[in-house]
């Protein structure tokens, strides 16, 4: 399969599809810490996400996806969509207008990812605030159901594929938002790491999805 993991720097799934024999690219705007900036294209996703094009690595490659894609996975960031920064959407009883802009721009990525001219597509984000109007996810997962003792809901909106199946439930020993867990850690490198894709979930991306079929 040919596979566009879009706004993926830590190239956890991408790596996933590619252990498995599959031809995936990672994309972010931010350089690749995965350690394949060969598969990593650094840049902006719109222009990717309908195929017939061609792109640059990070490590300075010339490559060409010539159709559609296969399968696109997007990890879009959400840091002002998420219910969880609903808090600053307001001041007072007064809509915060410059972040209110922000999120609806968040939500114009989303939707321009879900528009993609593939057959199949996945977003995966955090619960999103009500303010902004996103389509119904069709699934939620947990780590602790792909091997991870830990609490973070993550919802998925799926087009195309079959949805994701646990494969390794255990006991949650700790919420990600409780203090003093890594989620919850400060430092310039706090966002970045909570975004990270939990390695079991992105194996099991790789397993179930890529099944259709292999480069």
């Amino acid at each position: 399969m040919n596979v566009l993991v879009a706004c993926e720097e830590s190239q956890r799934v991408c790596t996933a599809f590619r252990e498995r024999g599959h031809t995936a690219w990672s994309c972010d705007i931010q350089p690749c810490s995965g350690g394949h900036p060969e598969w990593h294209i650094l840049g902006d996703c719109l222009p990717l996400l309908n195929g017939d094009c061609w792109f640059t690595t990070e490590a300075g490659g010339r490559h060409a996806q010539k159709g559609r894609w296969d399968l696109i996975i997007a990890h879009p960031p959400c840091t002002k969509t998420s219910n969880a920064g609903a808090k600053h959407l307001y001041r007072g009883h007064r809509l915060n207008i410059p972040r209110y802009y922000e999120g609806l721009c968040g939500k114009a990525l989303f939707m321009a990812i879900w528009a993609a001219d593939c057959e199949k597509v996945v977003i995966e984000n955090p619960m999103p605030s009500a303010v902004f109007n996103f389509p119904p996810a069709s699934q939620i997962i947990q780590p602790f159901e792909y091997g991870h003792p830990v609490s973070k809901k993550t919802l998925l909106w799926e087009r195309g594929v079959a949805p994701l199946k646990p494969t390794c439930i255990v006991t949650p020993t700790a919420n990600c938002h409780e203090a003093g867990t890594w989620f919850m850690k400060g430092g310039k490198e706090r966002q970045k790491n909570r975004s990270k894709t939990f390695p079991g979930i992105a194996e099991a991306m790789a397993d179930q999805w890529g099944k259709a079929g292999r480069s």
